[in-house]
């Protein structure tokens, strides 16, 4: 009797433990509470800290009120002057109404699907009315609360206030992009083209007066060089002169000297002479010469 009783208290005590457990709930600083009953929302709670609820019958949906980013993904959009370019936009949104959020679109996920649609519509429709010019300005922040208003007259409805919208990147779609690089780049190699003409033109300039102080250079050092020669040649037939003037015996035998040395000091040399030829003057007297070649006496 004693067991049963107690299995019976343990019984009641583990219930209890339950009931509260289902009955109270919490609510952090950076959330909200939804309070359904049977499904249907029946209050909001804002106040953080430990709530009681019905247990078993209420139910509580948390949602997050700090401020969210929501990457929207690249859309394709087309300028008032019919250029077409690539917009990556984000948004920062907050939920101030989680009972109009939960009617709405219920989930946070289901939340940011429709959100995506319409952050690109609205991209769309504020540059569609303006050319790409201005779109890649300084004056694109008016665009972007353009779109940050015509985003907030459509979560409005929701319970989400869109507290920023932002265009993150601009770009030229991929085919675009090839196209400028191509024209961009025939571009550069015509520039290239006129520079490399323009430095070979100065080129051959320089190159045609280089020749030219070159042919000056050498033409002059050549006349300063027959005028040095001439002078020397001057100079040392005078010394000749003068030289012979004083010993004209001896002049005359040194330059036979020098002579026989230049005619005579290679070994195959041969010369047909006459005998009696002024050349052997200073050789004495050779005498006839015999048939084997022998001098007759």
């Amino acid at each position: 009797m004693n067991r049963a009783l107690m299995i019976g208290l343990l019984v009641i005590v583990v219930a209890a433990v339950i009931a509260a457990s289902s009955s109270l709930y919490t609510v952090h600083q950076a959330a909200q509470a939804l309070v359904l009953e049977f499904g249907k929302p029946i209050s909001v709670v804002q106040q953080p800290g430990l709530h009681v609820k019905v247990p078993f019958i209420q139910n509580v949906r948390l949602f997050d009120k700090r401020v969210l980013d929501f990457d929207a993904p690249a859309e394709e959009v087309i300028a008032s002057d019919q250029k077409r370019l690539v917009v990556d936009a984000f948004a920062r949104y907050k939920i101030v109404d989680p009972l109009l959020f939960f009617q709405s679109v219920r989930t946070e996920r289901d939340f940011q699907a429709s959100f995506a649609s319409i952050v690109n519509a609205a991209t769309r429709q504020a540059l569609g009315t303006v050319s790409l010019q201005l779109i890649v300005s300084g004056e694109r922040v008016a665009l972007m609360g353009e779109i940050k208003k015509i985003v907030n007259g459509e979560t409005k409805p929701w319970g989400v206030e869109v507290i920023d919208v932002r265009i993150k990147r601009t770009d030229l779609p991929k085919e675009n992009s090839e196209a400028i690089f191509r024209r961009m780049q025939t571009s550069r190699q015509k520039v290239a083209k006129e520079i490399r003409a323009e430095g070979d033109k100065k080129a051959q300039v320089i190159r045609a007066e280089a020749d030219r102080q070159k042919v000056v250079t050498i033409a002059n050092a050549r006349k300063t060089a027959q005028i040095t020669r001439g002078k020397g040649d001057a100079q040392a037939v005078r010394i000749f002169a003068d030289a012979f003037g004083q010993d004209v015996d001896f002049f005359t035998f040194y330059r036979s000297m020098q002579a026989y040395r230049a005619a005579l000091g290679s070994n195959d040399t041969t010369m047909v002479l006459s005998p009696d030829s002024e050349f052997f003057r200073f050789f004495g007297d050779l005498g006839p010469v015999s048939e084997g070649g022998g001098k007759k006496k």
